[in-house]
């Protein structure tokens, strides 16, 4: 079940306060678990922690998992009094990192939370022990734009709050499961639609790749083959650009990566951790 934790793991949701800002986060451990690392998931532009819990529970058989809900999603505040750049959701997972006194987590970002994984790197070097950047848009000044527009964001968290079906015809969403699907629905209109153009405004706004000779930790690219995110000369740019850069494509797969093949997903993470 998606949304389900097995029963070997516990899960905690708990919240703090940090930057401003209220931020709920999904604590996953499994029983009996003594290792001592510690993985922060960062998910995307619409993806609230809940609807990643099924990998984090994956990943925790071997890790203490923490999922965030980002400013503006699920559970943690949002509103037109917030702002929604890079450093603002790094600083973000900075304050829950100090404040739960984690010691060199694995960052693991996907999308958007790979963006953020690489501005948390380059502004807390030593507040992370690597980082895993799974599907980052490769957008910027001067770069292709993102190739999601925002209105498709923006109709999708109206057609959940109205109650209407997925719209199942989108790339993204074509392989999704019923399950899946009813997450989303139930948890897409959390996003708050500021917070949303804020962040998609942000991939066409900052650039992310002067942050990545900054990055002193040891990186691990996941990139999709079908998810027209992250093509082959980008990852070829990204690994040469940072100092410590391996890379993974995953193929068969689309944008939202372990939703298409979640085994593919964890066996490529747990090589790298």
């Amino acid at each position: 079940m998606i949304h389900s934790v097995k029963n070997e793991v516990s899960r905690e949701g708990r919240h703090i306060t940090t930057n401003g800002v209220r931020l709920h986060y999904i604590d996953l451990v499994a029983h009996g678990q003594t290792t001592a690392q510690t993985i922060i998931l960062i998910p995307g532009i619409t993806s609230p922690a809940i609807t990643w819990e099924f990998v984090g529970a994956r990943l925790a058989a071997s890790s203490r998992v923490i999922i965030i809900d980002n400013r503006g999603r699920g559970l943690s505040s949002g509103g037109i009094e917030l702002t929604y750049g890079l450093e603002d959701y790094a600083r973000d997972t900075a304050g829950l990192i100090e404040q739960l006194n984690i010691k060199s987590p694995v960052i693991l970002g996907h999308s958007m939370g790979a963006r953020i994984a690489f501005k948390f790197g380059a502004l807390f070097p030593d507040l992370v022990g690597k980082i895993i950047a799974a599907d980052p848009p490769v957008t910027g000044p001067g770069r292709r734009p993102y190739p999601i527009p925002l209105e498709w964001y923006l109709e999708g968290i109206d057609a959940a709050s109205r109650g209407d079906p997925e719209d199942t015809s989108s790339p993204i969403l074509k392989n999704w499961s019923h399950e899946q699907l009813s997450l989303r629905a139930e948890w897409l209109p959390t996003c708050d639609k500021t917070a949303i153009a804020g962040s998609h405004a942000s991939f066409h706004k900052e650039d992310i790749h002067s942050l990545l000779p900054q990055i002193e930790c040891p990186v691990l690219l996941i990139y999709a083959e079908n998810g027209n995110t992250v093509l082959d000369g980008d990852a070829k740019e990204i690994v040469e650009a940072t100092h410590n850069c391996s890379a993974i494509k995953i193929e068969g797969v689309g944008h939202m990566i372990p939703w298409d093949d979640l085994d593919a997903f964890i066996t490529a993470t747990e090589s790298f951790l």
